[in-house]
């Protein structure tokens, strides 16, 4: 969730056990079945609540992106179990997801498609497509019937109706979700070696000009007494993540960067487009700045994720991009780095995104014979009891319960006698590792480094200049014809802003170029990508 870069084949275990964490605020199911009876347009009777699910046995079709450590779908534990709980059993057809995209598209296109798509990722361009076609369900009144565990967390966050909403009113597809309370998996600063700032006599910087002293002072001073100059002072894969944690320090950002492009211009309180903003020119000159002094390794812009992965599991870098430390490259004593005040006061941290991963995690299509059994089925992962079956298991098989009343995988999990690393062990009873699901990640069961003390320390630092959740926007969702329009130029200008950041960075690029740079933008059709997020911004805000 947080914007980092994601490394080597190190990182997986990492990643994906960050990802997969989670439980709603009170379950809403599960049990003995209900006596109350509800419809169903097909393939036998639905109980409202409880379990069963459905009274008649019911197969249902479904396609899902796997990730390559998971069982095969068709015979691993999890969807054996619940099978037996709900009385549905479900055919997958699954696709490593590197396919993901071109076999989701091809089932599409050739009409063949399954009675719901789950873990399949769907871009909300797609949702509106294909939802306006007919092909997809709206789900709005299927969550309100069936599906309380959502409806719940609905109420309780009203940013997930908004975000996962299109312009005609319908809902078509159910999210990935981040609890909002759980603050150190939505945000974090870089981390700094405090070790090296306590041997070479420096306080943890506050400003932009003791950030840099800091980072000189890393790399020219030997921090590591090993006699060599072979401290890296900032690690990471590509410049974007000091960018990203400098925006706020230069007022940029103020509604986060789920839509990283723009915010809000706090004169005009029109859409704003960050890359041709003078703060933003400002904050380049900067990183232009360290990178000119030497304080960026020069070949960060082609730097290979498994070179900084080696220099930070032999304790050299100074500032880690990336999450805990400890986690990734076994290494104690890093701390969060401050929110730095920049040269217009403003001390922001806007590097966090929305509470909303991708909503098109599960999708329902016109095959579905009791799309009804299948909303409810969905939903009891969305629950506390569905969620820690989901993530844990079961009990003295997958998980133990501690005296606190946390739980934590059994050792032949967390140090599996054949070999597996966690991803893999895991993987054979159930389907999260690879970090690709509908569901509701919390810190209750939460495995992963965003987890970890240091992680929710990191927060905490932050935590007072952070941009407030209320103020935050998800990705936005565009009519059918705004999305037409963006199709033809939204690439062209990202990847040209992208491109010119880089290189004004480097110096490939001469700031005297800076009106070029904006001319370029502007023939690319900057004025309607701006006028189509002033427009979805509009709808956000009613």
């Amino acid at each position: 969730m947080k914007l980092k870069q994601w490394g080597s084949l190190l990182l997986t275990c990492v990643l994906t056990v960050s990802l997969a964490a989670g439980c709603s605020s009170g379950d809403k199911e599960g049990g003995a079945a209900a006596e109350s009876k509800g419809g169903g347009s097909g393939g036998g009777q639905v109980n409202e609540t409880g379990m069963p699910i459905v009274t008649d046995k019911l197969t249902v079709t479904a396609f899902a992106g796997k990730f390559f450590a998971n069982a095969d779908w068709n015979n691993i534990k999890l969807w054996q179990e619940y099978e037996k709980m709900s009385n549905i059993h479900v055919q997958w057809d699954t696709v490593q997801k590197d396919n993901l995209a071109e076999k989701r598209n091809l089932l599409l296109a050739g009409g063949d498609y399954p009675e719901m798509f789950y873990a399949s990722a769907f871009p909300r361009a797609d949702l509106l497509k294909y939802g306006k076609q007919g092909a997809f369900l709206p789900l709005n009144d299927l969550i309100d019937k069936y599906a309380p565990n959502f409806k719940a967390l609905m109420e309780k966050y009203p940013i997930i109706e908004k975000g996962i909403t299109m312009p005609d009113g319908n809902i078509y597809g159910l999210p990935t979700l981040y609890d909002p309370e759980f603050k150190s998996v939505l945000y974090g600063t870089p981390w700094v070696k405090s070790e090296w700032l306590t041997k070479l006599g420096l306080k943890e910087p506050q400003t932009l000009d003791e950030f840099y002293n800091m980072l000189k002072a890393f790399k020219e001073n030997d921090p590591n007494g090993n006699g060599q100059k072979d401290e890296i002072a900032w690690g990471a894969v590509g410049a974007a993540g000091l960018v990203n944690y400098l925006r706020g320090s230069f007022g940029l950002n103020n509604h986060g960067t789920s839509n990283i492009y723009v915010d809000t211009d706090p004169e005009s309180g029109k859409v704003r487009f960050i890359p041709t903003d003078p703060r933003y020119k400002e904050l380049l000159q900067y990183v232009n700045k360290l990178y000119k002094d030497g304080l960026l390794e020069q070949d960060i812009m082609s730097v290979k994720s498994t070179e900084v992965d080696a220099k930070g599991m032999e304790g050299l870098i100074g500032v880690v991009d990336n999450v805990d430390p400890v986690a990734i490259y076994n290494q104690k004593g890093y701390v969060g780095l401050p929110v730095l005040k920049g040269p217009h006061g403003d001390q922001m941290f806007s590097a966090t995104g929305s509470p909303l991963g991708n909503i098109g995690m599960f999708v329902l299509t016109d095959k579905a014979k009791n799309p009804e059994a299948l909303m409810r089925w969905m939903d009891y992962f969305y629950g506390d009891e569905g969620i820690k079956m989901f993530f844990m298991g079961w009990k003295d098989e997958t998980y133990k319960e501690n005296a606190d009343g946390s739980v934590d995988y059994v050792d032949d999990i967390k140090n599996n006698p054949n070999g597996l690393n966690l991803d893999q062990a895991v993987g054979q009873y159930l389907i999260w590792p690879g970090g690709y699901y509908p569901g509701f990640v919390t810190q209750k069961y939460f495995k992963g480094a965003e987890g970890l003390p240091t992680s929710v320390d990191n927060a905490k630092k932050a935590e007072p200049h952070v941009v407030p959740q209320d103020q935050i926007w998800p990705p936005f969702n565009f009519t059918a014809e705004e999305q037409a329009d963006l199709t033809g130029i939204q690439t062209d200008i990202t990847t040209y802003v992208d491109e010119m950041r880089d290189k004004f960075i480097s110096g490939n690029a001469s700031f005297d170029e800076w009106d070029a740079y904006v001319s370029t933008l502007q023939k690319m059709g900057l004025d309607r990508y701006i006028a189509i997020y002033q427009s979805a911004a509009d709808r956000y805000s009613k």
